[in-house]
């Protein structure tokens, strides 16, 4: 893999390389899906998360749901799987969001990781955070830092011996340290959250 030796020219990841293997970033099919799937997920244990998942699924009979089926559910079918109003409304909200910019599996590969973000959060209820997840687990970008994350930034601190004083200071030390494991950035947060055995799903 090219990125380990890149990542390994820092002392703590080519520990943890070391340690737990290397990994590979896979493309996914069905961004539509995967996104909605990933509000549903929002703050869940992933267990709780992947019941979720299932119901949803099984309101479609085993066929993978368009955009237009999702939005033809009833609120209240959303609500009764287990989804919270907010999640039930947010999910519609990417579904609408799809059909009206015409979002294809193929045209948002196309698009650079800056513009699949600038485009993704103007979809009420989805932040930067998860479309920080779908360009890691769904589209497989390899240069993804997710300064958000509370876990990445608790396996830097305590890795790094980072201690947080004022938040910006310590974002700012965080994002020097990140530089260097550029243009691989989203092998080192898989490293990190094995350490802290914390992958989000």
């Amino acid at each position: 893999m090219a990125y380990h030796k890149h990542l390994s020219k820092d002392k703590v990841l080519k520990k943890l390389i070391k340690e737990q293997g290397l990994y590979t970033l896979q493309l996914q099919q069905n961004v539509l899906l995967r996104l909605c799937g990933s509000i549903m997920g929002q703050q869940l244990s992933t267990k709780v998360a992947a019941v979720l998942r299932n119901r949803f699924m099984d309101l479609f009979d085993g066929k993978k749901p368009t955009a237009q089926r999702i939005l033809e559910l009833p609120h209240d079918t959303l609500r009764a799987i287990g989804l919270s109003n907010a999640k039930a409304i947010y999910i519609k909200n990417v579904c609408t969001f799809f059909l009206e910019h015409k979002l294809t599996d193929a045209r948002i590969h196309r698009l650079t990781d800056a513009a699949f973000i600038s485009l993704i959060t103007q979809i009420k209820g989805v932040g930067q955070w998860t479309a920080e997840m779908l360009l890691m687990f769904t589209l497989g970008r390899e240069d993804i830092f997710s300064l958000g994350d509370l876990g990445l930034q608790k396996a830097v601190s305590e890795l790094y011996q980072i201690t947080k004083t004022n938040k910006k200071e310590f974002e700012a030390r965080i994002l020097s340290i990140t530089e260097n494991w550029k243009p691989y950035r989203t092998y080192a947060c898989l490293h990190l959250w094995r350490y802290l055995d914390a992958t989000p799903d």
